[in-house]
Order: C-alpha cells, then structure tokens, then sequence
C-alpha cells in the first residue's frame, strides 16, 4: 500500500509540473500584448509601452520568463491581474468554493443517476427499460450544456418558478447549474456502467456464486456491483476534471460567481496572470481528484492492493 501511494504521488507530481510547462507555453502563444490592453493607446507613448514591458517581465527571453514564473507559482505567488492589480491566489480561493460546490453536486448527480441507470439496462437487458435507459444516457450526452441550461431555466424557473434562473447565493440556485451539469455527465457513467455489469455478470465466479443458492439480488448488488463499479470510479474521477471545465459555460448561463467565470471574463480581457493562475489550480485539483480516485481502488478491490 506504501508503495502505491509513493508512485501515484511521484505520477501526480511529474503531471502537476507537465501542466505547469503547458499552460506557461499556451499563454506565451497566445496573440496580443497585454501591455496593450493596460495602457490607454491614444495616450501611452512608445516608452510607457517599453518601461511597463520591461517592469512585468515581458521584455526577457523565453526561458527567463518560464523560470520566473515557475519560480513563483511553486511558491504560491501566483502574480496580480493586469487590470486591477489583485493578486490572483486570494480571488481564486475566494471564489473556488462556489465552483467546487457546483462539481461536487453535479459529479453527485452523475454519479447517482448514472450508477442507477447503467446498472437497471444491464439487469433488464434487450427489455423496454434497456432501451429506455440507454435513449436517456444517449440524450445526456448529447445535449450541449448551455442548451440544457436554458430549457432547465425556461422549464423549473420562468413556467414553474420553483428556482432562481440566476446568481450564487443559496442552495436553490445551486439546483439547476448542478442538474445541467449532471444530466452530461451522468450519459457517460450510464454507459460504462451498463458495459461493466454485462461484462462481470457473465464471469464465472456469479456463475459460482448462483449455483451456491445466493439469491440474485445479493449476487448482483453485492458483488457484481462492486467489481463493476471500479471502470465507472475512473469515469467520475474523470467527469470531476470535465464538470469543472464545464463550469466555465455554467456560470456563466446562469450567472453565477466561481473561478469559471473568472477565467471567462479574464479571457474577454486577455488578462493573461488570472487565466495562468485558474488553468494551473484547476490542473492541481484535477491532479489530486484522480489520486484519490486510484487510490480508492486498493479499498474497492483487494487484487489491486494485493498487486502492490
């Protein structure tokens, strides 16, 4: 078990650094300069333009600019926003429990609903609920999410009124931003589930574990489950990743705060430091999100404990 947790952190380690060298080198390339964007161009002379370039770095090469910034971001400093000058450390963690709390309650939806789902078309396979289960999982995945959003919005707020269309400030609008999400994610677990149980309830140990005399409902929620649910453990862990990209168009649909809407108007203002710094703290919780997610394989199965 010591073993496997030093490699999936010395793993977890090398792709947290690849993804500080990524997001560095996309930002570099990105077209437009941001000195541009903080001075007023009917104002600023060829030297203002020249001393705020060399004062934020701008004028060094490519590798002293990358060693400043890997410098500071492993340090925690992840710079201040060329528009206000707010550091941007502090306004991510500031805003980041609303969007985690928006992952979490989406990935919870997913999860549930796609669990529930993939395991009832695998039990009636080839049946109506089989087709049934699997038109609805078809039409989660397709669904664009900002398309979801508005027909949940027009359905559960403007007809019914039952939740808020708009903004961050209580469980009620955490409703429907979660269930947009949700409904997406839960397509894709619907699937691996269903694939998953078929596959294990035709291994022999249920074949075994049927001729002993267990009843079908302990051979299927005890143990086909369980074998089935490590393939699905992986997608949720997965989907975490997806769900909080996806909040960049969620929170901005229904207008609430988070650091995906951060990340969007820092984008519409090439605010290059704020962009850098969200990109990175979201590869980090991504990163953390699937150690736990591996991890958990050692509890579920006991053949992956053993392995190590």
């Amino acid at each position: 078990m010591t073993k496997l947790i030093l490699v999936r952190l010395s793993t977890s380690l090398l792709v947290i650094l690849g993804s500080l060298v990524l997001v560095f080198i996309i930002i570099y390339l990105l077209p437009g300069d941001p000195v541009l964007q903080m001075l007023d161009p009917n104002t600023a002379t060829p030297e203002d333009i020249a001393n705020l370039r060399h004062q934020l770095g701008l004028d060094k090469s490519f590798v002293s600019q990358f060693l400043t910034y890997a410098n500071q971001m492993l340090h925690g400093d992840f710079g201040k926003s060329i528009l206000n000058s707010e550091p941007v450390l502090p306004k991510i963690i500031k805003h980041f429990p609303d969007t985690l709390a928006l992952t979490l309650a989406s990935s919870l939806i997913s999860a549930a609903v796609g669990i529930f789902l993939g395991v009832l078309s695998a039990i009636h396979r080839n049946s109506w609920i089989d087709i049934v289960t699997r038109i609805v999982g078809l039409f989660g995945i397709s669904m664009p999410s900002f398309w979801s959003g508005i027909l949940l919005i027009l359905i559960f707020s403007v007809h019914f009124g039952w939740f808020p269309a708009m903004g961050s400030d209580g469980w009620k609008t955490l409703v429907l931003p979660a269930f947009t999400l949700g409904i997406v994610g839960s397509g894709f677990i619907v699937r691996m589930v269903r694939n998953s149980m078929l596959e294990v309830i035709n291994e022999q140990f249920i074949l075994t574990l049927r001729s002993k005399g267990l009843s079908e409902r302990l051979v299927m929620y005890r143990h086909a489950l369980r074998n089935a649910l490590i393939p699905a453990i992986t997608m949720i862990g997965v989907l975490v990743g997806e769900l909080m990209a996806g909040a960049v168009v969620i929170e901005t649909v229904f207008s609430r705060q988070g650091i995906g809407r951060i990340v969007s108007d820092a984008l519409m203002a090439k605010d290059l430091p704020v962009v850098q710094g969200v990109v990175f703290f979201s590869a980090i919780i991504y990163v953390l999100v699937n150690l736990l997610v591996d991890l958990s394989y050692s509890v579920i199965d006991p053949r992956v404990r053993r392995a190590h």
